[in-house]
Parts: C-alpha cells; structure tokens; sequence
C-alpha cells in the first residue's frame, strides 16, 4: 500500500480532530453511557470525514477505500472503542449499499444528510435470534398499496437511541432464505417504533445500543434499497467494508496500550529491577508489536485488492478473525504487566480488555469468519448424497 500526500493530509486532520474534540472528553462520554452523537457527527460532517468514500454528488469526497481506511485507522486514536464503532456503523455499515445501490432520491433524501453530519444512521440487521446468522431473519416487510408494513424485533443495534433511520434488513417474500431478503431505508419516526432503553454492555458503554421493536411500520415502498430480494447479498457487501474498518480501526489503539505498557514497566520496580528489564516482558511485548504489525499489512493488502476490484472475501474474513483474537490477546498480555493498576477501571489495558471482546462476536464471529476461509480454501466437509 503506498499512501500519498492526500492521504497523509486526511490522516493529520482525523488525528488532529480525535486529540482535539474526541479524547479530552472520552472519560467523560464512556461514564455517561453516551456521546453527544449529533454534534460530534455534524463536526465530523462539516470536515467531509463521513463521506469519504461516498458520491460527490451527494456530499462525500468520492475517494477510493484506502482513505477510508486512513480514517479507521486514525480513529483507533480514541481512548476508547464505543466512539469510533458508532462513527463506523454510520461510514461503513449502514450506508454502503445505500450508496452504491439507492436511487437518487433515496440518496438525497438519507445518504446525504447522513454524510453532512446533519442525521445519524444505524444499521438493523440483527435480532435475538439470529446475529451471526443473517439469513435467520424473521422481521417481514408486507406489500400494502405504495407501503411496506415491517413486523419485527431487531437486536444489538449500535445508534438506536439516536439513530434518525435504520438500514434494516427483512423478508419481503416467503422464498430461500438468501433470496427473499430485501434493504429498506427506515425512518425512526415513522410510527410503529419503539427503541428500548440503552442495553448495559460489557464494554463499548460510549456507545449507544439497544433492542428495537416494530409493530405494523409503514414505510413506501420507494425506501427500497436497490432490488427486492437482493438484500442478503448487499448485507454481505457491506459486510466487507466492515470488517476491514474493524481490522484497521483497532491498529492504533492496540499500539497505544503496548507503548503505554512499555513505559508503565520501565517506571515499575520490582526485586530491584525495572519491570521492563525481564526477557519475559520485553520479548512478549516484542511478539506482540510483531503481530500487530502483521494485522497492519494483511489489512492494507485486503484494502490494496479491495480497491482494485478484487475479491477480498476471505482476506477481509482473515483480518476480521485476527483483530479479534489479538485485541484479546494484546489486553490480556498488557493488563498482566499493569499488575493491580491493569485490574484499575480507567486503566487503558483494561479499557481495550473491554472493548475490544466485541471484535470476535459483532459482524460476524469468529465461528463465522473460519467457515467462510474455509469456504475459499475448499475445505469444508463435502455433503453426503442419499
């Protein structure tokens, strides 16, 4: 990957903006449950950085997903994951297939305002019942004159409190299950909806999510996302934006936590020598730079691919697979060091301990990532015939 000045450029400016208005109230945000989610994206939207892969004509910068990826990687700089996962489902989760498939007038009427910081979108995928699954969906969508009628309950969604719409996935006919899925656009005030109290999470707490509940929502049938039944196929797309923003974004925030490491053990004395001075600790923070380095290549080789066109099915699953076992593994290694100050709630091995579990379950687990490299690799178990 060989990044060019512009790139350079939008990397300062996100770095500059995340030192400037993100991480002087982090502490503050993650006790509070919430961020202010509208004034921090309409700041975010007057510098262009919610649209930079996004059409011109619709507000964005339309770069190709290497700045993207810039952006992912500089907002790993937050102290903490709840911020840029909410920033993350309105870039490369809810608004990808709107992009890309919507009509103009779709669009115009959601994408760019999204992208103008002025609404915030949330994507309604997942239900109790089926996260990982996505095929497992039962919420319907029902022809009725101009209007769909949507039944349904979505779960775990990042946003919801608020959100101004929903990208939301349902079936919209009785057929296969990857076939009779379609992507409609959802605005939260159209009746029938209801958005329960915040969910109390392990981590991410900046981050708002919670359970929703449709009851007989009519929404024209003009808020379909490109064709009907081709919904489970756009998710899948999205799907790849979002798992290389999860690779990338967590890049930087793991180095943080290894240097703040490093220096906490070079202070820490015990049996009259530096922490930092035992080959057991130096060597491992060693390893553990090198697999995060690593994570950094094979993420920039799935964006390089991505970008030229290529099928990145099963690099985008490897990247996803790995950031979430060495997220863990880096928390887990880094808060040891820490001793009883790692075990500490502010402590920022502890943070990304925290934060950093969602990153083998939300889109799409672990389980789900190896099937799919499996899958490319030809080596899953082979159907016995009757």
């Amino acid at each position: 990957m060989i990044f060019t000045q512009e790139h350079e450029e939008l990397r300062r400016t996100v770095a500059n903006f995340v030192d400037k208005e993100i991480n002087p109230n982090v502490r503050e945000w993650e006790d509070a449950g919430r961020f202010p989610t509208h004034e921090l994206f309409k700041k975010m939207g007057d510098l262009g950085l919610l649209g930079i892969t996004k059409p011109e004509e619709f507000g964005g910068m339309g770069l190709d997903y290497s700045y993207g990826m810039v952006m992912a990687e500089e907002m790993g700089r937050v102290h903490c994951g709840g911020v840029p996962l909410s920033v993350g489902v309105q870039t490369d989760m809810a608004t990808p297939a709107l992009a890309r498939f919507g009509s103009d007038e779709l669009r115009k009427q959601y994408l760019a305002p999204a992208i103008a910081g002025d609404m915030v979108a949330s994507i309604a995928v997942s239900e109790p019942q089926a996260g990982s699954d996505v095929a497992g969906v039962k919420t319907t969508a029902v022809k009725d004159g101009d209007d769909y009628v949507i039944n349904g309950t979505k779960m775990w969604i990042t946003n919801a409190p608020t959100a101004d719409w929903f990208c939301l996935l349902a079936n919209t006919s009785d057929g296969k299950p990857h076939f009779n899925k379609s992507m409609i656009i959802v605005p939260k005030d159209a009746g029938g909806i209801t958005i329960d109290k915040p969910l109390k999470k392990l981590g991410m707490h900046s981050s708002e999510t919670a359970q929703v509940f449709l009851d007989n929502v009519r929404v024209p049938q003009r808020n379909l996302v490109g064709q009907e039944g081709m919904g489970f196929m756009m998710q899948m797309m999205q799907f790849q934006e979002e798992r290389l923003f999860a690779a990338a974004n967590s890049l930087k925030g793991m180095e943080r936590v290894i240097d703040e490491t490093i220096a906490y053990a070079r202070d820490r004395q015990v049996f009259g020598m530096s922490l930092i001075d035992n080959q057991a600790v130096h060597f491992r923070l060693a390893e553990l730079q090198s697999e995060v380095e690593s994570l950094r290549a094979l993420t920039y080789r799935a964006c390089e691919m991505y970008i030229n066109g290529k099928d990145v099915l099963q690099l985008a699953s490897m990247a996803k697979l790995k950031v979430g076992r060495l997220t863990r593994e880096v928390a887990d290694s880094c808060l040891q060091y820490w001793g009883g100050n790692g075990f500490m709630w502010d402590n920022p091995a502890g943070q990304l301990y925290r934060d950093g579990r969602l990153g083998s379950i939300g889109g799409g687990a672990d389980e789900i990532m190896l099937g799919i490299i499996c899958k490319t690799m030809g080596t899953l178990p082979r159907k016995k015939k009757d």
